[in-house]
């Protein structure tokens, strides 16, 4: 105590913020080792027997397909080439014969989806979807300046990303509310959220910077009706899109494949978090660009490698 008294008041004051700052970041490593290795996943059958999904045919939402279904969830299929629809309800089907499946064939780039958002209000009609999963998106097929992108796919990228995204929610939401249970997981992007810019992609991450405010927004505004809304930030999974626009082909510790990302995904969805990064590695890449890389050097990080790939596709 007495060496205490003879110390000056703001050293005192300084160790004692330190402790604080220690304390507190002990607290958030002790909670992320928790939520990420530790805490069980909910028992999604609690929200109801069914689940819808876009887009399911590949990548991310094929991946959804089995582990829900994994999990005992009947499944809504939908999305625009009834062919592999059908291959991934086979598929599904020979590994989880008791599973139901259903398919509505929906082009969400079509410029009116009142006929297609009519057929997956029929098809839900009569059940009890509890868990949908907005995993429908596009980007851009090579980097471009704003003012270099076709009005084609720009308006494609609004329609399916963000069009498409609110009306599915808009048709499945009333149910989950007259039976005051439900989760809806939107697949948003890093894009958006985990780097200050993304230049040359700014339309694509644009959209998902909307469908991450009008997630956080709705969870707000019906968490407390039994509906869990929940937008889920992936950064690179090894999956067809990502091949295209950032040539990364296969799987490695921070691009997981689809496998890999949707067993973390799960495990997030029904927690009360309004927005997630589920892989671990993301997470932790998260942390990095927050804390510690200053925005000028992210937002020149990401033109530098904008620029590379737009040069790459031209020499093409």
């Amino acid at each position: 105590m007495d060496e205490l008294k003879t110390k000056p008041i703001w050293i005192l004051l300084l160790s004692f913020l330190g402790l604080l700052f220690l304390f507190k970041h002990t607290i958030s490593v002790l909670r992320w080792l928790f939520i990420t290795l530790l805490r069980p996943a909910k028992n999604l059958k609690k929200f109801g027997s069914w689940a819808l999904i876009t887009a399911p045919t590949e990548g991310i939402g094929k991946s959804f397909a089995f582990e829900l279904a994994r999990k005992g969830l009947n499944l809504i299929l939908v999305g625009r080439n009834i062919h592999k629809l059908q291959n991934v309800t086979r598929a599904v089907q020979s590994e989880y014969p008791n599973i139901q499946i259903k398919i509505v064939v929906v082009d969400f780039s079509s410029s009116d989806l009142t006929v297609g958002i009519r057929n997956i209000e029929e098809e839900i009609g009569g059940v009890d979807v509890g868990v949908l999963i907005n995993n429908v998106g596009i980007t851009y097929p090579s980097a471009k300046f704003f003012h270099a992108v076709d009005e084609e796919i720009w308006m494609n990228i609004i329609r399916v990303n963000i069009e498409a995204t609110t009306r599915v929610t808009m048709a499945v939401l009333p149910g989950m509310l007259k039976r005051k249970k439900g989760a809806v997981v939107n697949i948003g992007s890093g894009a958006s959220i985990v780097v200050p810019s993304h230049p040359l992609f700014a339309i694509y991450a644009a959209s998902k910077a909307y469908v991450d405010q009008w997630s956080r927004s709705i969870h707000v505004e019906y968490k407390d009706q039994g509906i869990d809304v929940q937008c889920q930030v992936p950064l690179y999974v090894a999956t067809k899109m990502v091949s295209k626009v950032a040539s990364i082909e296969k799987s490695s510790l921070f691009v997981p494949s689809p496998d890999a990302y949707v067993r973390s995904a799960v495990r997030r969805i029904g927690h009360g978090e309004p927005r997630c990064t589920p892989y671990w590695t993301h997470s932790i890449q998260w942390f990095f660009a927050y804390y510690f890389i200053p925005e000028f050097l992210l937002d020149a990080w990401r033109l530098s490698i904008g620029l590379h790939r737009m040069c790459a596709t031209e020499r093409l």
